[in-house]
């Protein structure tokens, strides 16, 4: 019994003798805070940004003849770019023409990226 009163004693001695250092608490957080940060940036905001730019420049683009499609499932083709830009015309058969702004163009096909080819040889 004396051996484990001694026993305790002593790491009772070196728990006091072994002071935490004098260091922040905001510091241990500082890190994870970092890394959880460039993680959201580099896989929510960066995807995102480049998306834009891809649909910006899509956007630029468009000129007239330009087979579209638009945000609600439209096909048709490009006839005419408003003065300011942000309006089109679309050609949607032989009598129709649908006014709308450039920005409900959702894709510009083209030839190798048309959705009405048939890829399993029928």
């Amino acid at each position: 019994m004396v051996d484990c009163l001694s026993a305790l004693y002593l790491f009772a001695e070196a728990g006091q003798r072994q002071q935490p250092q004098g260091g922040s608490p905001l510091g241990s957080l500082l890190v994870p805070l970092i890394a959880m940060g460039l993680l959201w940036y580099l896989l929510i905001l960066r995807p995102g940004q480049r998306e834009r730019a891809k649909r910006t420049a899509l956007l630029k683009e468009l000129k007239k003849n330009d087979r579209v499609v638009t945000i609600g499932g439209i096909y048709g083709t490009v006839t005419s770019v408003g003065t300011d830009g942000k309006e089109i015309t679309l050609r949607v058969d032989d009598n129709t023409r649908i006014k709308m702004r450039r920005s409900s163009i959702e894709t510009v096909l083209t030839d190798d990226k048309d959705e009405n080819t048939n890829t399993n040889g029928d």
